[in-house]
């Protein structure tokens, strides 16, 4: 019976890749912009109500992808289960904001 010996460096490594803190600042950064970019929109009162309300969806959309993908981390393999029950509560909490509103204004 032999016993086979390996060194250290012949065996395949498998290194879990780190994320440092510079991912996180240069999101928590570019968050901070769209949020000031959404004040000043609406801090400047020139701005076409329209174009305000518009401009502070995309930016909310925005910062809704960014929080999700990186704070929460959803950007990671084996996040799949995770994201498809939030797309569902998405579903019908527009689903249930639709028929609100047409409950609202058509009854």
């Amino acid at each position: 019976m032999a016993i086979e010996q390996r060194s250290p460096d012949s065996a395949v490594k498998h290194r879990h890749r780190q994320e440092g803190p510079q991912r996180h600042i240069v999101v928590f950064i570019f968050s901070v912009i769209l949020t000031l970019i959404a004040f000043a929109a609406v801090a400047a009162g020139g701005v076409n109500a329209t174009f305000a309300v518009i401009l502070l969806l995309v930016m909310a959309v925005l910062q809704v992808f960014l929080q999700m993908g990186f704070w929460m981390h959803l950007k990671d393999k084996g996040h799949l289960i995770p994201i498809l029950f939030m797309l569902g509560g998405f579903f019908i909490a527009g689903t249930c904001i639709i028929m609100a509103l047409y409950w609202v204004w058509w009854d």
